[in-house]
């Protein structure tokens, strides 16, 4: 099906793949570094899931990789990477688009809390038209209720110290918009999930204890929607990646447009100052509101929900130390 346009189509890609501050390397070896693993070490929703309770290798992906960045904020939170024109994925899907292609990009945003507002973000590429009523195409024109329902994210431990196998399992399979807050944004050519992974508390202890162990730690991540019902089987993966034995040195530091990155730092250090004499109360209202309230593609979720629908993996731990703290299904 692919013609030789489409080949070609593709060698901006494997540019786009080699940049970045870390490189890409081979998925056995990649210190400090990223590498695309195979789908089927990921386990995934059979077709007959719901009769058998089976899942089945992951397969190939649906979307093909395109990069990751490993980045600082310093004092501001990243955001809404793929509406930053300076960004390096957004220069080159604007290439693109002036030359006449149509990739659709998806890009997630995992926001680590830390001092330093670290940032890994996995991006994802088809050039192919998205059919509406396929279960991606029902994603993009869903709702934030339905995204926040649907994506899911599979974490496997591939290599780490005791402590945190101990803590995070094996293997962790959760529904993002239930455990942690997520805000979606979306244009005509791309979307993009920004993960705050601070929001959740229990999230929070698990990344706090996994960051001081980063530079021995290798983890597969694959995000994919859940399919909960028999129509939507089997699942398929959407894209995912290896990242492994990161340094904090090798992030690079985000390139703020001029306008948000002023603002945000302006307002961050600001409110440190304020705070810093006891006086965070005197807080201008408006500086609160800029801080607290949700965007209208914000899920708004600080914990894990309980009580969630048992077709739904909302949020699964093999054999984790924070288990009791995380709403369980019986896959």
């Amino acid at each position: 099906m692919a013609g030789s346009a489409t080949e070609s189509g593709y060698e901006w890609i494997e540019k786009v793949k080699s940049g970045g501050s870390l490189p890409l390397l081979e998925s056995d070896s990649c210190p400090d570094g990223w590498a695309i693993p195979s789908g089927n070490i990921f386990k995934v929703r059979g077709p007959d899931y719901f009769s058998t309770n089976v899942k089945i290798p992951g397969g190939e992906y649906l979307l093909k990789p395109l990069g990751f960045d490993w980045i600082k904020g310093g004092g501001s939170k990243i955001c809404e990477v793929m509406n930053n024109q300076n960004s390096r994925i957004r220069k080159a899907l604007d290439d693109e688009l002036a030359k006449g292609s149509k990739p659709f990009i998806w890009a997630f945003n995992l926001q680590i809390p830390s001092r330093d507002n670290y940032s890994a973000v996995a991006y994802f590429v088809t050039l192919d038209p998205i059919e509406e009523e396929s279960l991606m195409g029902c994603f993009l024109k869903g709702d934030d209720a339905f995204r926040n329902s649907k994506l899911k994210l599979i974490a496997n431990i591939f290599k780490g110290p005791w402590i945190v196998r101990k803590a995070v399992g094996e293997q962790a399979i959760c529904i993002l918009g239930r455990a942690v807050s997520c805000k979606y944004i979306l244009s005509d050519h791309f979307i993009e999930i920004d993960i705050d992974i601070g929001a959740s508390m229990v999230a929070n202890a698990i990344v706090h204890l996994a960051f001081g162990y980063i530079t021995s730690l290798t983890v597969d991540l694959a995000f994919l929607i859940e399919s909960q019902n028999h129509s939507e089987l089997p699942e398929r993966i959407l894209g995912g990646v290896r990242i492994s034995e990161l340094s904090l040195t090798s992030a690079g530091l985000y390139e703020f447009p001029p306008e948000d990155g002023s603002e945000n730092l302006n307002l961050s250090l600001s409110s440190r100052l304020w705070k810093s004499f006891g006086l965070s109360h005197l807080l201008h209202p408006d500086d609160h509101d800029k801080v607290n309230s949700p965007s209208s593609h914000l899920n708004g979720v600080n914990h894990v929900k309980e009580n969630e629908d048992s077709n739904s993996d909302s949020c699964v731990h093999d054999r984790g130390l924070l288990q009791e703290n995380i709403n369980t299904s019986p896959d």
